[in-house]
C-alpha cells in the first residue's frame, strides 16, 4: 500500500494533459524490506546478548514511524492513495475528451481542465484557465444563459444551453453547447460542479442545409403544376400545397391550420371512395378517382386522384400522400375527355348507388353513393359482396335477380329489401345485365335507391287513414250512442221524480243511472279518440293541477310503486281542459303501474321548453315553439320495439282478455292532440318508459277576459258549451221558467222525453221534427218563439243551416245547439258573426232545464 500527503486544493488549476506524478514506488518497498532482512541476519551474528540492545532500537525506530503515521493519516497530512485514480485508461478519456470539460469548486475556482477545455476557452496553458463565467463576461448574447447555467450549479441542478459566440473581425461566428452539473450525489462531492462546453456550430449549418433544402422542396411542391394533398386517417387535411388551394380558393395559412376536412373539399359524396378502400395490412395501395372538388364559392372542378395510402401491421390506415390533377382543361380541349369528365360526373353525383358484380355478387367498382351507403350500413370495408348490404331475409331476392341478369335477361324486375344495419332501412335494386363480350369479369349492374323515407311517409298516411276512419267509425257510434243515452238519462230522472228513496225500485233506478254514467264516460273515450270530445280549456297551472292529484295518483298505485313529481321552476300557464289532462295523467299512471306489478318507480317532471330547445329534440311532426313538456316515466318492464308504433292504435292492447278496452292511451293520444299539443313515447324493454307530452305555451291577451264556464255565447263560430259538471256542481234552487220552446230533434223518443221535461218545469214546447218542420212552426207561430233548441245533425235541414235561415227572419232568436259531437265538429259550417249556446249529448233532466234557464235570463 502506497500514501502520498494531501495537499489543500489552491487556485492554480492542474493542466489534466500533463500527466500527475506517480505516488509510490514497488522497488523502494522492496529496497526497504531488504535492508531490515540484511539488518535482521548482521544482528543474528552478534549473539543475542549482544544484538538484543541494537534490536529494541530498531524497533522503537519503527514503532515511532508507525505511530507518527497513523497520527498523520488522522490528521489528513497524509493519505492512501486510490490506484483507480492512476488509472491511464479513465485518465485519457477525459483529458482526450473532444468535448471541453472542468470542474469548478463551491468558490467557483478551476481545480480541473482538460486540453478541450482549455482550447475552446482560449488558454494558452494551464496557468491562463479561467471558469466559464469569466471566460464570457460582457458578451450579450451570453450573459443571460451563463447565469442560468451558475444559477444551476450553486443549487445543484443540471442545466443545458446553446449560444452563439460572435466572431472577432468579421470572422463566422461559433455555436456553443454548455452543461453543467454535479460532481457527484455525496454531500462533498455535491458542491463541485462540472461543466462542459462542446462546439456544435457543424451540427447547426448541417440543420440549416437541411432546413434549407427542406424548403426548397416544400416551395417545388407548392408550386407544382399539380396540386397535392395528404389526409389523416380522421379525415383532416393534413397538408395541402399552395396550387390545390389556389385552384380551391383558400387560403393556405388557413389550411395548414387544421381548420379543413376532406368533406370539405370534396363535392358530393366522393369522400366515401378515399374512405371505403379495403384494408390489407403492411401493404401500399394506389387508387385511382375521377370526383369533383368543392371551391371556396361552392363551385366544382374535375380532378383525377392517385391517392396512395399506406396501411400498418394492424390494418390501420396512415396518412395518405394524393396528388391532384385538374380535369377542367379536358373539358374544353377534347370532347372524348370531356364526354368522360361528364360521365364520371354523372356516375358518382348521382342519387342512386351504383355498382358492377360478377356472378358471385362481389363489387367490381362502384359511385361514391354506394360506398357511402356501405359506411352507413357499417360494413366492414374488407367485405366486397353485394350481399352484405341486404337483410339476410330479404337476400335471396337480390341473388335470384343477379342470376338472372348473369343468365342475360334483360329484364329482371326491381326488388324491394330490408337493408342490413341496426336501424330499419329499405332500398330498391334494380338489376341489368352487363355483355359478356365486354367484360367477363362483371355480369351486372345494379342500381340501388333507398326507399327508407317513402315507406316511413306510406306507412304514416297509412296509419292517418287508419285512425282516421276508425275515428269516424267511433265518433259515428258515439253520436247515436249519446241519443240513445239521453233518452235513457232523460227517462232515469222521471222515474227519480216519481219514486222515493224509501221505494223499493229507488236502487234499481239508482244502478240504471250509474251505469248510464259509466257508459257516458265511455263514450267521452270514443270521442277523445277521435278528437271529437267537446273540451273546456281554461288558463292552468300545472303544478298545482299535478299537485292536487298527487293523492289520487298514489291511491291508484299503490304501496309497492314510489311516486315523485320534480316541478320546473317558473312554468309558463297553458290552456287545457283540467278534467281531460286529470285523465291524461290517470291513464298514464295507471298503464305505469301495470308495468311495475313487483313495484317501481314513478315520476312525473315538467319543465319550460324553449323554441330553440325543441327544434334540437327533433320530434317528428313537432314544430318549433315554445312547450310546457310533462314527463311520466316508469322504471317497468319497458315496451318492445316491435309494438311501440302500436301502442296508441284503438283497442290495441298488451293486457289479458277483459282487464283492458285498448282506448286508454288512444284517448290520451287524442286529449293530447285535440288540445293542440304532441306526445311521443321513449322505451326499452327492462328500462322502463318515458311518456313525453308538449303542451303549446299560452301566452294571455291582456284585453281578453275569461268568461263564465256555464252557458256561454261564441261569436264566429267559435261555439262555447254549457258545463253540465259546473251546473251540477252549483244547482239553481229555482229552475223553473216561462215561454215557448221550439225542440227541434229527429229522434221521436228523446224529442218526446225532452219536451215532457221542460214543460213539467213551466215552458211551452213546441216539437219538430227537422229543420224544414221548425221553419213551417216558425212561420206558424208569427215571432212568439224565445229560443229554439235543436239538434245538428238532422236529415233534409241540419241545424246550421236551419239558425241561418231563423236569423234572416229573426235576428234575435236565441239557439241552443245539442249534439253527441263537440262543437268544433260543426263550427266550420256556421256563418260569421252567429251566436249560439251548445249542450252536449248526453245531458240529464236538470241540465237541460238549467241551460234554458239561464240562456232566456241572459237574453233577458
Amino acid at each position: 500500500m502506497t500514501a502520498e500527503t494531501d495537499h489543500e486544493l489552491t487556485r492554480e488549476p492542474v493542466a489534466a494533459h500533463e500527466p500527475s506524478p506517480r505516488s509510490g514506488s514497488i522497488a523502494l518497498v522492496l529496497l526497504v524490506a531488504a535492508g531490515l532482512v540484511a539488518v535482521a541476519v548482521g544482528l543474528m551474528t552478534l549473539g543475542r546478548a549482544q544484538a538484543q540492545p541494537y534490536i529494541l532500537g530498531i524497533l522503537a525506530v519503527l514503532a515511532m514511524v508507525g505511530l507518527f503515521n497513523l497520527f498523520a493519516f488522522a490528521a489528513g497530512i497524509i493519505r492512501f492513495v486510490d490506484r483507480s485514480l492512476d488509472d491511464p485508461v479513465m485518465g485519457r478519456i477525459a483529458d482526450h475528451a473532444f468535448d471541453g470539460l472542468a470542474v469548478t469548486d463551491p468558490r467557483g475556482h478551476v481545480v480541473y481542465s482538460n486540453a478541450a477545455y482549455l482550447t475552446l476557452t482560449g488558454a494558452s496553458g494551464p496557468q491562463e484557465v479561467r471558469p466559464v463565467e469569466r471566460v464570457f463576461i460582457g458578451n450579450p448574447d451570453v450573459s443571460e444563459a451563463v447565469f442560468r447555467l451558475l444559477k444551476a450549479a450553486r443549487e445543484g441542478k443540471r442545466q443545458q444551453e446553446e449560444v452563439r459566440i460572435s466572431g472577432h473581425d468579421g470572422s463566422q461566428g461559433r455555436w456553443l453547447r454548455m452543461r453543467v452539473r454535479p460532481l457527484g450525489t455525496g454531500k462533498r462531492e455535491a458542491k463541485y460542479a462540472v461543466w462542459s462546453i462542446a462546439d456544435i456550430t457543424r451540427d447547426r449549418e448541417r440543420q440549416e442545409d437541411v432546413f434549407q433544402e427542406l424548403q426548397h422542396a416544400i416551395e417545388y411542391l407548392d408550386h407544382a403544376p399539380c396540386g397535392f394533398f395528404s389526409v389523416n386517417p380522421a379525415g383532416e387535411l393534413a397538408y395541402v400545397n399552395a396550387t390545390l388551394a389556389n385552384w380551391l380558393d383558400y387560403d393556405l395559412a388557413e389550411i395548414g391550420s387544421g381548420g379543413l376536412k376532406l368533406t370539405d373539399i370534396v363535392s358530393g359524396d366522393g369522400a366515401s371512395l378515399l374512405t371505403a378502400i379495403v384494408a390489407v395490412p403492411g401493404e401500399v395501395k394506389t387508387e385511382v378517382f375521377d370526383i369533383d372538388l368543392r371551391m371556396r364559392t361552392g363551385k366544382t372542378m374535375p380532378v383525377r386522384l392517385y391517392h396512395k395510402l399506406a396501411f400498418g401491421a394492424d390494418g390501420a390506415p396512415g396518412p395518405s400522400r394524393t396528388l391532384v390533377i385538374s380535369r377542367a382543361r379536358d373539358e374544353r380541349s377534347d370532347p372524348d375527355r370531356a364526354a368522360e369528365v361528364r360521365f364520371m360526373r354523372f356516375f358518382d353525383h348521382t342519387p342512386m348507388a351504383i355498382a358492377t358484380v360478377d356472378r358471385g355478387g362481389n363489387v367490381v367498382r362502384a359511385n361514391a353513393r354506394y360506398a357511402k351507403l356501405g359506411q352507413a350500413l357499417g360494413l366492414d370495408s374488407a367485405s366486397k359482396s353485394i350481399f352484405g348490404a341486404v337483410n339476410s331475409r330479404d337476400r335471396h331476392l337480390l341473388i335470384t335477380a343477379i342470376n338472372q341478369a348473369a343468365e342475360g335477361q334483360a329484364d329482371v324486375a326491381p326488388v324491394e329489401v330490408a337493408l342490413e344495419g341496426t336501424k330499419e332501412r329499405w332500398g330498391q335494386f334494380f338489376v341489368t345485365p352487363v355483355d359478356a363480350a365486354e367484360n367477363d369479369a362483371e355480369a351486372a349492374i345494379v342500381h340501388m335507391l333507398e326507399t327508407t323515407e317513402r315507406r316511413a311517409l306510406e306507412n304514416q298516411i297509412n296509419q292517418s287513414q287508419k285512425m282516421e276512419t276508425v275515428g269516424q267509425l267511433a265518433g259515428g257510434i258515439a253520436h247515436d250512442f249519446n241519443n240513445v243515452l239521453s233518452a235513457i238519462m232523460m227517462a232515469n230522472d222521471f222515474l227519480l221524480n216519481a219514486h222515493k228513496p224509501t221505494d223499493p225500485s229507488f236502487q234499481d233506478i239508482m244502478q240504471i243511472k250509474q251505469n248510464a254514467t259509466r257508459a257516458a264516460t265511455l263514450v267521452r273515450q270514443l270521442l277523445a279518440f277521435s278528437r271529437r270530445q267537446t273540451l273546456r280549456p281554461q288558463v292552468l297551472d300545472l303544478g298545482d293541477a299535478l299537485s292536487d292529484l298527487a293523492m289520487l295518483l298514489r291511491r291508484l298505485i299503490g304501496e309497492k310503486v314510489k311516486h315523485e313529481t320534480i316541478h320546473g321552476r317558473d312554468l309558463w300557464p297553458v290552456k287545457v281542459d283540467v278534467s281531460q289532462f286529470e285523465q291524461v295523467i290517470v291513464n298514464l299512471a295507471v298503464n305505469a303501474r301495470d308495468a311495475m306489478p313487483d313495484g317501481g318507480k314513478l315520476i312525473i317532471r315538467t319543465a319550460n321548453v324553449t323554441a330553440e330547445e325543441a327544434a334540437k329534440l327533433a320530434y317528428k311532426g313537432m314544430p318549433a315553439a315554445d312547450y310546457v313538456r310533462i314527463e311520466v316515466a316508469d322504471t317497468g318492464t319497458g315496451i318492445p320495439a316491435d309494438i311501440r308504433d302500436k301502442i296508441f292504435e284503438p283497442f290495441f292492447s298488451t293486457k289479458e282478455v277483459g282487464k283492458g278496452t285498448g282506448l286508454g292511451l288512444s284517448t290520451v293520444y287524442g286529449i293530447v292532440k285535440q288540445t293542440g299539443g304532441f306526445i311521443y313515447v321513449d322505451s326499452e324493454p327492462g328500462q322502463g318508459t318515458s311518456f313525453h307530452i308538449f303542451l303549446p305555451r299560452h301566452h294571455a291577451e291582456p284585453e281578453a277576459q275569461e268568461q263564465p264556464a256555464a252557458v256561454v255565447g261564441a261569436t264566429n263560430g267559435a261555439a262555447k258549451e254549457t258545463a253540465p259538471a259546473a251546473a251540477e256542481a252549483k244547482p239553481r234552487t229555482d229552475l223553473t221558467g216561462q215561454g215557448t220552446i221550439l225542440l227541434v230533434e229527429d229522434e221521436e223518443g228523446l224529442r218526446a222525453l225532452n219536451a215532457r221535461g221542460l214543460r213539467s218545469r213551466g215552458y211551452t214546447v213546441v216539437e219538430a221534427e227537422n229543420g224544414v218542420e221548425a221553419m213551417e212552426v216558425l212561420e206558424e207561430q208569427s215571432g212568439a218563439i224565445d229560443l229554439v233548441v235543436s239538434d245538428v245533425v238532422m236529415p233534409e235541414m241540419d241545424g246550421p243551416t236551419l239558425l241561418k235561415a231563423m236569423r234572416e227572419k229573426n235576428p234575435d232568436i236565441r239557439f241552443i245547439f245539442v249534439s253527441g259531437y263537440a262543437e268544433d265538429a260543426f263550427e266550420k259550417s256556421l256563418p260569421e258573426g252567429q251566436q249560439f249556446d251548445f249542450l252536449p249529448k248526453p245531458f240529464t233532466l236538470s241540465q237541460l232545464v238549467a241551460a234554458v234557464k239561464e240562456t232566456m235570463a241572459k237574453a233577458g
